[in-house]
C-alpha cells in the first residue's frame, strides 16, 4: 500500500546483457555512462549533482530532443529527476528512490526503482522494477522507456571493454 492506501503500482522491464554483473553495476555507479545509456529513446541526459554512494545519489536533467514529443513533468521540454541511492549490493542490486520535479500532483512521490542483476552465464539478467510510480505516467510509455533505457545499457557495454 503507498499513497493514499492505493495499491502500489509496479512496472517492469528485463533484457539479458552480455557483460558481467559486476560491469552492469559499475555502469550503474558511473555518471558518464549514466548519461550516456539512462536516458530513454527520444531524450538526453545531463547530471548536475552527483554522490555514488549509499545514501548519495544524482540529479539528472532530461531532456525531449523534439519538444513536441513532451510535455515533460517539469518544463514542456524537460523532466528532472532527484535519485538517491538507497541501497547498493555489489554485482547483485541496486536500489534507487527517484522524486520528480513537478508541480502537478499526478507526478507527485517517491517512485522506488530496483536493478536486479543475476549472473546468466554469457552474460547478466538485469531486472528494473518500479514500484510507486505515480499515476500521471503512462505504464506503456514507462516501461517502454525502461526497456529502451537497458537498450541502451546493453550496447553501452557490448560495445567495447570500457567498463568490463
Amino acid at each position: 500500500m503507498s499513497r493514499l492506501g492505493a495499491i502500489s503500482r509496479k512496472d517492469r522491464a528485463g533484457r539479458t546483457i552480455a557483460a558481467t554483473a559486476s560491469s552492469v553495476y559499475g555502469a550503474l555507479l558511473n555518471r558518464e555512462a549514466l548519461e550516456s545509456w539512462l536516458p530513454p529513446d527520444g531524450m538526453r541526459g545531463r547530471i548536475e549533482r552527483w554522490e555514488p554512494h549509499s545514501g548519495g545519489g544524482f540529479r539528472m536533467v532530461l531532456t525531449y530532443l523534439d519538444p513536441a514529443e513532451g510535455p515533460g513533468k517539469t518544463s514542456d521540454a524537460t523532466d528532472v529527476v532527484d535519485v538517491e541511492f538507497a541501497e547498493l549490493v555489489p554485482g547483485v542490486r541496486v536500489v534507487q528512490r527517484a522524486v520528480f520535479e513537478a508541480d502537478d500532483p499526478a507526478y507527485a512521490g517517491t517512485m522506488t526503482l530496483t536493478w536486479d542483476l543475476v549472473d546468466a552465464g554469457e552474460g547478466t539478467d538485469v531486472t528494473v522494477t518500479a514500484t510507486d510510480v505515480p499515476p500521471g505516467i503512462d505504464r506503456a510509455a514507462h516501461e517502454a522507456g525502461i526497456a529502451s533505457s537497458l537498450a541502451h545499457l546493453a550496447a553501452y557495454l557490448e560495445a567495447g571493454p570500457s567498463l568490463r
